[in-house]
């Protein structure tokens, strides 16, 4: 069953009945696809590629038309799990008009069912105009990536001491005006947990945490981070690595290197013989063949 908009945004209406949602991030069409055939629920374009896919230091260059490849490659893998795009920075905050045309081409050319944007009561009205316009929005409050300059660094907001956009109740307020402008679902990112927890009582719409705690109605990491991509230790407390990939695919690049060098592959099996089509058999394997 394909998970869908009207789905997601309902979730909570049957409590008790629903396990909790899972997002992972995705930038192209095997990832969605091994991501999909493990079970997960949304599939996040996220402008996250900057840093992993790029190797930039923030997400703020990336560009609208970065974010449409990747969500294109990214539909063509995905079957059932919804797939929600990134709007990068600059796409939506300029006017409404601005952010209805790139909105509008992450769903026409790129694929997606949704898109998600970053800040609250100030993009509010933004949100209510695309979600007017048939465009479901995810929000995306708490820690904002594309604020990194107000901010001063990635840094968890809603802390008792914080003041301004960083408040608790400034950070509920931002929650509050998403729902009320229309978005289907929120995301929570880098607070403390009972802020999360009170987010996430107070909507009627499902809270989806990233460094928030248990209590939101679901959860989403950065692919490359879960997998163990990143081989520093130098890593986000909230993330956990249910693998260690990069070593492996380090070992796999190392193996390949050294057979290469030592003439060890390609072997006969990975050789094919004079009619193109089957593998080429060494003096030895001929010489097996025959006895055998």
């Amino acid at each position: 069953m394909r998970m869908t908009v009207p789905t997601l945004s309902t979730w909570k209406v049957a409590e008790g009945t629903h396990k909790p949602l899972v997002m992972v991030t995705t930038y192209d069409y095997t990832f969605a696809k091994l991501a999909e055939a493990a079970g997960i629920d949304i599939l996040l374009v996220g402008d996250s590629l900057g840093m992993v896919i790029q190797g930039q230091s923030s997400t703020l260059p990336v560009t609208l038309e970065e974010v449409i490849y990747h969500t294109r490659c990214v539909s063509r893998g995905a079957s059932r799990a919804l797939v929600v795009a990134d709007m990068p920075f600059l796409s939506y905050q300029i006017s409404e008009t601005h952010a209805i045309e790139a909105a509008g081409r992450l769903i026409k050319e790129g694929g997606a069912a949704a898109v998600k944007l970053e800040g609250g009561e100030s993009i509010a009205p933004t949100v209510r105009r695309l979600v007017n316009l048939d465009i479901p929005v995810m929000g995306h409050i708490g820690m904002t990536p594309q604020s990194i300059h107000r901010m001063g660094g990635y840094k968890v907001q809603g802390r008792a001491s914080a003041t301004g956009a960083g408040s608790a109740d400034h950070i509920m307020r931002d929650a509050k005006a998403l729902e009320d402008a229309g978005a289907f679902c929120v995301v929570i990112e880098c607070v403390p947990q009972d802020l999360a927890t009170a987010i996430t009582k107070e909507l009627s719409i499902p809270t989806i945490g990233i460094g928030a705690g248990t209590d939101c109605d679901g959860q989403v990491l950065v692919s490359y981070d879960l997998l163990g991509f990143q081989t520093s230790e130098h890593r986000p407390k909230f993330v956990k690595q249910f693998a260690r990939l990069g070593q492996a695919v380090i070992d796999a690049f190392a193996t390949y290197a050294d057979e290469v060098r030592t003439k060890t592959f390609p072997s006969s099996a990975e050789c094919y013989g004079d009619d193109g089509s089957t593998p080429a058999l060494s003096r030895v394997d001929k010489k097996s063949i025959s006895n055998g």
